[in-house]
């Protein structure tokens, strides 16, 4: 989801600032952290109303909020609260398929034909590669759909979204570019279609299966892939998206929605310390052997941002390299990184304003994070 929907909606009239209180349960220990809460305070003024983070390093957690959890009150972020990761959940996806390529139950380079025959135009061309890198070159299903600050959005709040009518809705479309391979275009379309792959190569849905192998073995117990659920149990901030109504943009509550219009794209709930604790088992080698871990961060063909098989990363102001992903799930944005040797990690979720971008503010708490 990310990056697309939030360039959807940032070009939108400015709303109310919400001006940030803090809370952090960092020890007077943390020397070397001290300026992580005056960081998180600097993504909540960039753009948010409420921000949540967990960093982990050698010397141990430290967790931190800032700004409020819900419009109209100075309730405080839950530093334990779940959110929607967005696009984050496309990692667990894309390593879900990566166990089912290492069972020999399925190879990268099969095409889309081979397992849903007659789904996309072309198909014998496109590969589950492509899928996983967005090299597919397949047009991004939810630039069909209405979005922020749009009304019509709204009127889909509570719609159930199935893949194969968000594919049919893509494919109607001529591809972004041709052949697939040659060029690099962020599409949530091949995240569909790979939810479909491990379905009719398990016989289980894609949840099931993140489910079966991923939250459960690691006991991430924040973590959930809703479906059609609709609430987020447990503690949590509220989201917000911006909706035009008689010439005015207002913040609307759309903490509660429907998250199949997002999918095996980017439905899952989670926490900081959960995504945490993910990312550090994979790129530990606990959920994938060498090899296919390797083919994971291998960066594919054209431009863009460094991404591999549902994988992202960049380098820190220190010369250090994080892995992980970044997600946009409407009314919440979040984003986690972690070294190579699972050493330092860093994971921020907050809750947009839309009256500004908060990406340089985020990106200077990780550094920060990661570099001290």
């Amino acid at each position: 989801m990310r990056r697309m929907l939030r360039s959807l909606v940032i070009a939108t009239a400015a709303l109310a600032v919400v001006a940030p209180t803090a809370a952090a349960t960092a020890g007077p220990r943390d020397v070397k952290r001290a300026g992580l809460q005056s960081r998180l305070d600097g993504v909540v003024a960039a753009g948010a109303v409420g921000a949540l983070a967990e960093v982990r390093d050698a010397g141990g957690v430290w967790r931190g909020n800032s700004g409020v959890a819900e419009l109209g009150t100075r309730r405080e972020v839950p530093v334990d609260g779940r959110f929607r990761a967005g696009s984050i959940t496309k990692t667990f996806v894309a390593t879900v398929v990566l166990q089912l390529v290492g069972e020999g139950r399925l190879r990268l380079d099969d095409p889309v034909e081979a397992w849903l025959p007659g789904v996309v135009p072309g198909g014998r061309r496109v590969t589950v590669r492509h899928l996983l890198n967005h090299t597919s070159g397949l047009y991004d299903y939810l630039r069909t759909l209405p979005m922020p600050p749009s009304p019509e959005f709204l009127d889909n709040r509570w719609r159930t979204w199935t893949p194969a009518e968000q594919v049919r809705r893509a494919v109607a479309n001529p591809p972004t570019f041709e052949p697939p391979g040659s060029a690099y275009a962020y599409s949530n379309t091949g995240y569909l279609l790979l939810g479909q792959i491990i379905e009719k190569v398990t016989g289980r849905s894609y949840g099931e299966e993140v489910q079966r192998r991923i939250i459960r073995p690691l006991r991430l117990r924040g973590t959930e892939m809703p479906g059609t659920s609709t609430r987020i149990r447990g503690p949590h901030p509220h989201g917000y998206v911006p909706t035009e109504r008689n010439g005015r943009v207002r913040l609307v509550d759309f903490t509660t929605m429907n998250p199949s219009v997002m999918g095996a794209g980017g439905e899952i709930i989670s926490t900081t310390r959960d995504l945490n604790r993910f990312f550090v088992a994979l790129l530990g080698g606990r959920l994938l052997p060498g090899h296919l871990l390797d083919e994971m961060r291998t960066r594919g063909v054209g431009g863009g941002r460094a991404y591999g098989l549902g994988l992202a990363w960049w380098d820190t102001s220190c010369g250090v390299r994080v892995y992980g992903n970044d997600g946009d799930a409407l009314a919440y944005q979040s984003w986690s990184f972690s070294t190579g040797d699972g050493r330092r990690q860093v994971t921020v979720a907050l809750t947009p304003t839309f009256d500004g971008d908060p990406d340089d503010a985020v990106e200077a708490f990780v550094d920060r994070a990661i570099c001290g």
